[in-house]
């Protein structure tokens, strides 16, 4: 029965200070809530909302969010805990079969157990508002996940990103978030990222932040040519830009000298023609959104090889600071700038380089008050044999690296260590991964869910426990409404993994192409 007799205000009867003095009250038990959790006690449980609540130029379309919100799947993996209840929330319902795929994968669980304690919760809505704010707009249904909730004083919120809204719902269901206060929001702005980079002491490129109008870019871009003579191409990234997409590049080559008459024309006239990463818009709407959320501006960092690699920390809540792994991003997209994917670990080459500075960004942000995990990417340029890195952004939550490298952490119960820069499973073996959130083919679409299991059953691609090797597939509900599916390959080495992973995209074409064979009219 859905419990209404709650006394006390509404949301809506509560301003600001109001909603963030309940949600401090609740934040205070979170150290609690963490040194309680996997102590096997029946009322223990988690409620999972991977909402993504991100300001972008063009919105995504709804059918493409509910895959991504199937993305954090991963988090059944913790139901290997024999006690632990979970509450899963979606906009519309997930695939049943999906969800025997993922609990197919838990070692030493029997499916049907894990089942019973996992409550899929959805809204019903396919619509693009972001899914905390489809819950926060049907009271009932926030009362139905608080009813889900055995015990509140043993349960905790785990939301992708954090905003006024996960907050909101936080102090609704009576239960502390596992996340940034959003009032911390600005430390992960780009404008904010540069100046926690220059408080800490961490090499960043050289640019300017806090821009908001054409002629701001025009006078920071003539600022950086004055220091930097030599630069060829700068970037202007939007503060609240994700995966890329509010990037665009400025090209600089063949301009008059610094300083000398004519330059400011020229660089105006470069700014009006900068490549913008997202193709859908032009200058005058990447300006529009410059003037309402600001921007920066920095220099395009270049060298022999360049690398994009980022580390990913947490701040506990009892304060402690843990590097949790290093990553190489696969990116792409017209200006090399989108998010496609990953390889863990980073290279060897300059892993402890990027931990040391991210450590140091992450002791800041845990005097700043931040809570959850975080990422802080870099650029790496080789020049020569040496590496040298520069701090370029902190996502002050969940990102693309998060999903593979939880995967491989929750089905081996294996460890990154920050010293080594290599991951180990429990009996002292290498694993190392390669994921993909990008594997796309228009004859993907004819296949199905039920297709794909088929042929990950027929191949032997699946996740062989005994042996720590396979495959785990994500974002499957995308594969037959938009003909992309997402992969996470895990092997003993970078270059099996790698093969892997081809083998997957390979099967995966060959399977589709099959499928769209011509059937014979029956005679």
């Amino acid at each position: 029965m859905v419990d209404v007799a709650h006394e006390g205000p509404t949301l809506a009867e509560l301003d600001e200070d109001a909603r963030n003095a309940v949600f401090d009250r609740l934040q205070a038990r979170m150290p609690e809530v963490w040194q309680a959790f996997r102590r096997d006690d029946p009322r223990e449980s988690v409620v999972v909302v991977p909402s993504m609540t991100l300001d972008r130029v063009v919105a995504n379309s709804g059918g493409l969010s509910q895959a991504l919100e199937e993305r954090f799947l991963f988090f059944l993996l913790l139901l290997r805990q024999p006690r632990l209840r979970m509450v899963y929330v979606t906009s519309q319902p997930v695939n049943p079969l999906v969800v025997e795929y993922y609990l197919s994968l838990l070692p030493g669980v029997i499916p049907s157990h894990a089942r019973a304690r996992l409550s899929l919760v959805s809204v019903d809505d396919s619509g693009p508002e972001p899914l905390t704010e489809k819950v926060l707009a049907r009271p009932r249904l926030v009362a139905r996940i608080r009813d889900l909730v055995p015990d509140r004083s043993l349960s905790h919120l785990v939301p992708y990103n954090t905003t006024s809204l996960e907050r909101d719902l936080a102090v609704l269901l009576g239960i502390p978030m596992y996340g940034a206060d959003p009032r911390l929001f600005p430390l992960g702005t780009k404008t904010g990222c540069r100046r926690l980079f220059a408080r800490a002491g961490v090499p960043h490129p050289a640019g300017a932040e806090d821009l908001h109008t054409r002629d701001d870019l025009v006078a920071a871009l003539l600022e950086l040519r004055g220091v930097r003579p030599g630069i060829r191409a700068a970037m202007v990234k939007l503060n609240e830009g994700v995966s890329g997409a509010g990037n665009a590049v400025v090209d600089l080559a063949g301009l008059p000298e610094p300083g000398s008459a004519g330059e400011a024309v020229a660089v105006g006239a470069c700014v009006d023609a900068m490549e913008l990463e997202d193709t859908r818009i032009d200058v005058g709407a990447y300006l529009a959104k410059l003037a309402e959320r600001g921007g920066i501006v920095e220099e395009r960092v270049v060298g022999d090889e360049i690398r994009s690699p980022s580390v990913q920390l947490r701040v506990t809540p009892l304060g402690e600071v843990e590097v949790l792994s290093t990553h190489d991003q696969v990116l792409g997209g017209p200006s090399g700038q989108s998010y496609l994917g990953c390889r863990f670990p980073a290279d060897a080459g300059y892993a402890r380089l990027i931990t040391r500075d991210a450590e140091r960004i992450g002791e800041l942000l845990a005097r700043e008050g931040v809570l959850g995990r975080f990422a802080v990417d870099f650029v790496t340029v080789r020049r020569g044999e040496e590496w040298e890195a520069f701090a370029i952004e902190v996502n002050l939550r969940k990102g693309g690296t998060t999903h593979p490298f939880l995967t491989l952490q929750f089905l081996t119960d294996g460890r990154y260590d920050p010293e080594t820069g290599r991951f180990r499973t429990p009996s002292g073996e290498e694993r190392h991964l390669v994921a993909t959130d990008h594997l796309e083919d228009p004859s993907l679409r004819g296949l199905r869910v039920e297709d794909l299991f088929d042929l990950v059953a027929r191949s032997g691609l699946h996740f062989d426990q005994a042996r720590q090797i396979g495959v785990v597939f994500h974002m499957l509900s995308a594969i037959t409404a938009f003909g992309r599916v997402g992969l996470t390959a895990i092997a003993p080495t970078p270059d099996a993994a790698q093969r892997l992973l081809e083998d997957a995209e390979g099967a995966l074409r060959e399977e589709a192409r099959a499928a769209l064979a011509p059937q014979p009219v029956p005679t």
